[in-house]
Parts: structure tokens; C-alpha cells; sequence
């Protein structure tokens, strides 16, 4: 519906209405030097002049339907079916949030229930939440259960060094004030099996992440075993889209599998809002935070939905809450129900598929160059490192200027021994076109 603005009448009828003249009698109680002062605004525009307004200022952005991406690093270009949004756009989900009252929320219940199911089956273990607000939320949330099924007992929390960086701090600043030790990626040329040795009798938990942050893929059974000798948890961070073509995180031994959903039809969107998914073992589903949806019948024996096992603490009683999220991304959790259920198990392998032969078809290229070295010591999936001949910055900005190609993640900015190394992303929407554009720059900006 189009914005109406009120009429002069309306507003005075307001104003009298609540016994004020002026809308600045509102604000008496704000001392006049906290005020802001008369703004200069411009003249008032028609909705066309400021359509063209708009317009104008959006075409200064770059985007990816201009430029062609291979920036990834926790954010992925991947292409989003047109039925992902027209479902979303529906009035009954789109303005659907607290589901509390069963007898008016099936519809939207359901589709939490169905997100749960796929998440299951994508994962490989029992019972998936409706989620977090994204996945280094997820991840924290990991920890904080992760201690709460030792019952407070075992404080250490083993973070390695080649999951998400932004993942690492949010599990930090989440964690304030729990007397959690997080440990493991001081090191930040720590490998698995450097993880393996710190897990103790005292660890809560040990995560990891698979692809790691370097896109690199590792079998992680050897450290479950580790973990579970010692009663410790592990917990994968993994990519949703990688499932579709490598084992599942169940069978190497996960306790605990949580993500970013993004890739599942979400869209880049800005940076947000994200999807965090969040899936465990059955024995600890009383543990697990955010909602649970069930399925059941009703008197009459008909199939219904409700909010299930999850006590009401976490909403009115934060003292005694598991954890204090109550909410869930759930238009997110829809819009990822809607793009695994379009593609199914033979597209989303298909999709994996063309993710990983486009991204060894640019590495092979790239490793090719004079100058350029590509990490190949482990196997990888849709991104990989490259060692650069120059400054990664200085590499990409020639990248965007000359060629419109964003280019790939600055990994010294968050490792200081990576100064000069690309973290290069590659999706199923990269032409072979656009990856020789890519290998043709990157052989130019050193010539």
C-alpha cells in the first residue's frame, strides 16, 4: 500500500486529542540544547521525482548483476529461483511472526516444521531448531549449550583458528560473563590435529569448522573420537550448499551442526538479514535454544503443528532460560524451506556440482600464472587461496576500476602471516567467461 500522509485536519484533531496545540509540546521534556535544530531540507518531491531520486542514487552502488563476484568469505553469490520470493511475498507469511497460538498459525507452523525436517536430512542429525539470527549466532548459541549440557562443569570452550573470524569474536562478546575459557585459535596457524591435543577433561566443547574459512575440506571422524573419549561436544560449522555433494557432518561424528543459511535462497541482501541454522542429537534437544516445532493431532485426529519442548523460561523467566533467544529469522527459515524443496536432492547436487568444477576450473587457471600460487595441499570446495604477487587491496581495486569484477576476500586482514593471500569464491552463477576475465586481470595487474 502506498504511503498517505495525514491532512493538516488529522493531525490537529490528533494534537487536541491528547490535549497538545503543536507538535513541539511533545517534546517539552528533552532540554532544548538535546533538541535538533531546524534541518535545511529541501523542497518536497513528487513520487516520480523521487523514484528518479532514488533510482539515481542506487546506480552509484556496484552490484552483482552489473559486476561479476568472487568475493565470498561467509557471504555468497548464489542464484535465488523467483519462486523463493513469490512465496515470501505472500500476506500470510510475510506479516506472520509470534506462531504461540496454534489454532491460527498451521500454516506457518508447518512451514517452521518442514525447514526442520530438510535441515535434518541435509545435516544428518535428529532434530534442527527455527533458528538463529544468523551463523555466528548459531555458533554461539552452540556454546552456551555445549556448557549447559555439562551443567556448568566444564568451562573450556576450543575454538579452531580456521573457522570464520567474525564467527570467533561474536562466540567471545556472546559468551561475556559465563567464565567460559575460549581457546584454540591463538594460534592462528593451528591445524586439526594441533586441536586434538588441547582437548582435556575439562572441555566443553571443540569446534571446527568444514569447508573451513579457507574452503579447504578435511575429515574430521579422528577428532569426534577424540572429543567423545573426553565427554567433550563437537561442533561443525559447515556450508548447506556443500552438503549436497560431501558426507554429512552426522557421519564423521558431530554433536552439534550449525551454519549460515544465507546460500539457501536468502540472497546477498546488504550483509542481512541472515539464517542461522542449528541442528543436534536427540539427547539434547531439551538443551537446544529457539523453537521447536512438532508435529501432532488434534481430538479429532487430525494432523496440527505446535511450538514443542521448549520450557517457557527462555521467554518469561531469563534467570532459569537455557538461553535467552525466543525468536527466529522465520521469512528466512521459509525462504530456505521454499529453495530446498524447489531444487530438491538432485538440484541441490547439482549445485554443489557446479560450484566445485568452477571453482577447480579457476584455480587450475590461476595457479597457472607467473606470480600466483594456489593452495592445493587439501581438498577445497567453492573457494580457495591464492598467494598473491602483490597487495591484495592494490590487486582489487585495479580488479573493480579496469575490469568490474569484484574481487576476492583480504585474508591479512584477519591473519597477519596471510598478508598477500586471496581468499577467491566461486558459485554456480560464475561464467567460464567471467573466470577468464578473472585469470586475464589478475596475469595484467602484474605485467
Amino acid at each position: 500500500m502506498s504511503f498517505l500522509p495525514h491532512t493538516d485536519a488529522e493531525r490537529q484533531a490528533m494534537l487536541a486529542k491528547i490535549g497538545v496545540k503543536q507538535v513541539a509540546d511533545l517534546f517539552q521534556d528533552i532540554p532544548r540544547d538535546a533538541r535538533y535544530v531546524d534541518l535545511a531540507l529541501p523542497d518536497p518531491l513528487s513520487e516520480m521525482e523521487a523514484s528518479w531520486e532514488l533510482n539515481a542514487l542506487a546506480a552509484a552502488n556496484v552490484d552483482t548483476n552489473q559486476y561479476a563476484c568472487f568475493l565470498g568469505a561467509g557471504t555468497y553469490n548464489h542464484y535465488v529461483p523467483s519462486v523463493v520470493d513469490y512465496v515470501l511475498q505472500r500476506g500470510e507469511f510475510y506479516t506472520a511472526y509470534t506462531p504461540y497460538q496454534p489454532e491460527i498459525s498451521q500454516g506457518t507452523l508447518q512451514a517452521i516444521f518442514e525447514y526442520q525436517s530438510m535441515i535434518c536430512d541435509l545435516t544428518g542429525m535428529d532434530t534442527s531448531n527455527a533458528s538463529h539470527y544468523d551463523g555466528a549466532t548459531a555458533l554461539a548459541e552452540a556454546a552456551i549449550m555445549a556448557n549447559s549440557v555439562h551443567r556448568g562443569k566444564r568451562q573450556k570452550i576450543i575454538l579452531s583458528p580456521a573457522i570464520h573470524p567474525e564467527y570467533r569474536a561474536v562466540v567471545r562478546t556472546y559468551t561475556q560473563g559465563m567464565d567460559l575459557t575460549i581457546t584454540g585459535d591463538e594460534d592462528l596457524k593451528a591445524d586439526v590435529s594441533a586441536l586434538q591435543a588441547l582437548v582435556d577433561d575439562d572441555t566443553a566443547m571443540l569446534a571446527v569448522q568444514n569447508p573451513n574459512f579457507f574452503g579447504q575440506i578435511e575429515d574430521l571422524t579422528a577428532l569426534a573420537e577424540t572429543c567423545h573419549a573426553h565427554k567433550a561436544l563437537l561442533v561443525v560449522v559447515t556450508d548447506p550448499i556443500s552438503l549436497g555433494m560431501f558426507k554429512p557432518p552426522a557421519e564423521m561424528g558431530a554433536d552439534i551442526v550449525v551454519g549460515e543459511g544465507q546460500p539457501l535462497g536468502a540472497g546477498m541482501n546488504f550483509g542481512g538479514p541472515y539464517l542461522g541454522f542449528f541442528a543436534t542429537r536427540d539427547k539434547y534437544v531439551r538443551r537446544m535454544a529457539g523453537r521447536l516445532v512438532g508435529e501432532t493431532t488434534d481430538t479429532e485426529g487430525r494432523r496440527g503443528y505446535v511450538l514443542t519442548l521448549a520450557t517457557r523460561e527462555q521467554h518469561i523467566r531469563r534467570e532459569k532460560a537455557t538461553s535467552n533467544i525466543c525468536t527466529n529469522q522465520g521469512l528466512l527459515a521459509l525462504a530456505a524451506s521454499v529453495y530446498m524443496a524447489a531444487l530438491g536432492r538432485c538440484g541441490l547436487s547439482k549445485i554443489a556440482g557446479l560450484c566445485y568444477d568452477k571453482a577447480h576450473y579457476a584455480a587450475s587457471q590461476i595457479d597457472a600464472l607467473t606470480g600466483y600460487q594456489v593452495w592445493q595441499d587439501k581438498p577445497f570446495f567453492k573457494e580457495f587461496v591464492v598467494h598473491c604477487p602483490a597487495p591484495v587491496d592494490e590487486i582489487n581495486q585495479y580488479l573493480l576500476e579496469d575490469w568490474e569484477i569484484i574481487g576476492g576476500y583480504d585474508l591479512g586482514r584477519d591473519y597477519a602471516h596471510l598478508a598477500d593471500h586471496m581468499l577467491i569464491a566461486v558459485t554456480e552463477v560464475n561464467t567460464r567467461e567471467e573466470i577468464d576475465d578473472l585469470v586475464a586481470a589478475l596475469q595484467e595487474v602484474t605485467s
